[in-house]
């Protein structure tokens, strides 16, 4: 007999009710309250639409990556968003501080540490210390950036860099959850998931939010691109950026893609049965990630073949240099310059094909110490990739649309880290109080510094920016308004901005 015919499409519900044991259990025994969780699950469902309906065309339902409207007219359609994990020292790339230099070596008022936690420093032996580095202005703005970031301060007449950004947080894990996800907590969905909820995505075979990563690996992990109580499928999807992009999801050897195809069907089936005895909204995601998954055998592979981009392209974004010489123990192994350079530009190719959001993370930028041979490596390694990233971007007429991020979860102190154990002084401490990121295209002004931080760092003291002001921002120019893009979750109505959040108007072009 035809193994395939075992497995048709018709057959398959009168299989399941014929041969499940607990088929007679569930409807006899527990018949009632079947009806009554399959109630309970369909308010959930209901409660889980956007509360205005106005981020859901007519008709979809939750569970569905098909593009939605927004709330009004957007300026960004996708995101790329290059997370530098550990946090970059904003003193060493952004924010020059000649009087940090002047005053390199002595320590800080008491009155200015007294009440400050650190993550290493020892207050009451920590001075400050000054930067190695050479500022320099770009482009017709006379943005400044250090000397390590010589190709991306080119790209600086379509950069808005932000000086004034602070948090709450001073340890990583919760740091990064609050820039990435609102607050600092598990089971929350990132900024991509919301993203992909309230506005589904374009694309038919890759899925709405890709995460491409370098390095030593993030120490959040998948909690950095979850979808957390919204449906898994809004969550990240995390791609090899060598072999399958995907463990698993090619087709195994002599299976014939009709045989594929029906297997999903027969799945699919038996997921939909099982839906309308448990009503579990979460049998709908799995749904619909068996059919992606199913769609992504073919475009995946396609997506990481880039025989088809020109050799120029390929030196442009730096795919072919080798790791300098340099002593970096935190840069994670071999291959770093070529593998960031590679996620960069597939990156360009993921939102070419679709992809909604598209999360870069590379660990690690945490330089408690050898801060000038590390920060030189990391810088080094994303300066040429990444400005290659923006001019690419910007000639096939995608940066218009296209919202670029770089940004670590916070700032690194003016002082010294003076940990214990450690002979000399090489590196800066945790530093929420006051950091920079920058972004360019999707609607953003460039050419603009925005904020300001004190003569040494420590503090903004001009237009300061809160981690929700930013995501209220970051939803604006997508149309969706932070206040109305709302999940009904323990009874409240949960948003990426939580009880905050501020649209900064004087961002957007």
């Amino acid at each position: 007999m035809d193994q395939r015919s075992i497995w048709k499409r018709s057959d398959v519900a009168e299989f399941v009710r014929r041969d499940s044991r607990r088929y007679f259990l569930e409807n006899a025994g527990y018949g009632i309250g079947a009806l009554a969780f399959a109630s309970l699950a369909a308010e959930k469902i209901r409660a889980e639409s956007p509360r205005d309906g106005t981020a859901a065309m007519e008709g979809e339902s939750s569970y569905s990556m098909a593009p939605k409207s927004p709330h009004f007219a957007p300026r960004a359609k996708r995101c790329i968003f290059i997370f530098l994990e550990g946090a970059p020292s904003q003193i060493d790339l952004y924010d020059p501080k000649p009087k940090l230099q002047e005053l390199d070596g002595q320590p800080l008022p008491e009155s200015m540490t007294q009440n400050v936690r650190f993550a290493f420093i020892k207050k009451e032996s920590a001075v400050l210390m000054g930067s190695k580095r050479v500022f320099r202005k770009h482009g017709q703005c006379g943005m400044e950036f250090s000397d390590l970031m010589p190709h991306i301060g080119s790209c600086a007449d379509d950069i808005l860099m932000v000086r004034s950004m602070h948090t709450d947080q001073f340890n990583h894990h919760p740091a990064q959850l609050t820039l990435l996800a609102g607050r600092p907590f598990f089971g929350l969905p990132t900024m991509g998931s919301w993203l992909t909820y309230g506005l589904g995505s374009p694309s038919q075979d890759l899925p709405g939010y890709v995460v491409l990563s370098a390095g030593r690996g993030t120490s959040g992990g998948a909690s950095l691109w979850s979808s957390g109580f919204l449906p898994s499928l809004y969550a990240g999807v995390l791609f090899r950026n060598q072999g399958d992009p995907v463990l698993n999801l090619a087709t195994p050897p002599g299976i014939p893609p009709e045989l594929q195809r029906e297997s999903v069907e027969v799945l699919n089936q038996l997921n939909r049965n099982r839906f309308e005895q448990l009503g579990d909204p979460e049998i709908q995601s799995r749904i619909a990630n068996y059919e992606l998954a199913f769609r992504m055998q073919s475009a995946a592979p396609e997506l990481i073949d880039l025989s088809g981009e020109t050799r120029e392209t390929e030196e442009e974004y730096g795919i072919h240099r080798e790791d300098p010489p340099i002593k970096a123990d935190r840069a994670g192994g071999k291959g770093q310059y070529k593998q960031f350079a590679t996620n960069c530009l597939l990156a360009r190719r993921l939102i070419e094909r679709g992809v909604r959001f598209v999360s870069l993370f590379h660990a690690s930028w945490d330089h408690h110490s050898n801060l000038d041979n590390e920060l030189t490596f990391n810088a080094g390694m994303a300066d040429q990739p990444v400005a290659a990233l923006l001019k690419d971007l910007k000639r096939r007429g995608l940066l218009d649309d296209t919202l670029v991020i770089f940004a670590g979860e916070f700032g690194r102190t003016p002082l010294g880290e003076n940990r214990l154990g450690y002979s000399k002084v090489t590196g800066r401490d945790h530093h929420p109080f006051a950091f920079s990121l920058w972004m360019a295209g999707g609607g953003v002004r460039g050419g603009q510094t925005y904020g300001a931080t004190d003569e040494i760092g420590w503090s903004v003291v001009e237009k300061p920016v809160h981690v929700n002001d930013f995501h209220a921002t970051i939803l604006h120019l997508f149309g969706l308004d932070h206040l109305k893009l709302t999940v009904r979750h323990q009874g409240l109505d949960a948003r990426l901005t939580g009880v905050a959040g501020n649209v900064i108007h004087d961002w957007i072009a």
